[in-house]
């Protein structure tokens, strides 16, 4: 499985199963990906694994030179270095209909497809102040918290002694997010 996500929305942009690693399916992905999204390339850092499609692939390599894509790997022998894409795997595996084995890669194909519409579009992520990836990824952050506001507030005023903090505010998206921070200016 290839997959691309946005670590801050956690949006999945991007994924493919085959039946092999090759940098020419990673650069396939990443290229559908930003022309997709109509990613502002110049200010993209993409953060990889060091799988063999990631690292030793020229094509893959002189793509993101094009592009102005900034690269970021995972430390040496350190399979879990990137905590987004861990968290997704989880998600992922934990799933209630995983199937322990697929039949074929098309049935891996057609499992995956139906759990990136329900990650994207349905899964309240707990690091993303309990929105959907697609509500964060598509600019719908303000309306749907205006939206929980107003149930909290109903929620409140039928029984306040259930708050015993007050009145309740829906929780706040982080405003920045890195899996390598950028060193502080001094």
């Amino acid at each position: 499985m290839y997959l691309i996500i946005d670590v801050f929305s956690r949006y999945v942009v991007g994924w493919r199963i085959e039946d092999r690693e090759d940098g020419a399916f990673a650069e396939e992905m990443f290229t559908y990906a930003v022309l997709r999204h109509d990613v502002d390339t110049e200010n993209l850092t993409i953060h990889a694994d060091n799988g063999p499609a990631m690292i030793a692939t020229k094509t893959l390599g002189q793509f993101m030179m094009d592009f102005g894509i900034k690269r970021s790997h995972s430390r040496p022998h350190t399979s879990n270095d990137n905590p987004f894409s861990e968290a997704q795997f989880k998600t992922l595996k934990y799933s209630k209909d995983y199937p322990e084995r697929f039949e074929n890669i098309s049935a891996a194909r057609a499992w995956m497809h139906d759990f990136v519409l329900w990650y994207n579009h349905e899964h309240r992520h707990s690091g993303i102040a309990l929105l959907t990836p697609a509500d964060v990824h598509f600019g719908r952050v303000t309306e749907r918290r205006d939206a929980r506001r107003i149930v909290l507030q109903a929620a409140y005023a039928a029984h306040p002694e259930r708050f015993v903090g007050g009145l309740p505010e829906p929780l706040k998206l982080a405003p920045a997010v890195f899996i390598n921070p950028p060193e502080p200016l001094l």
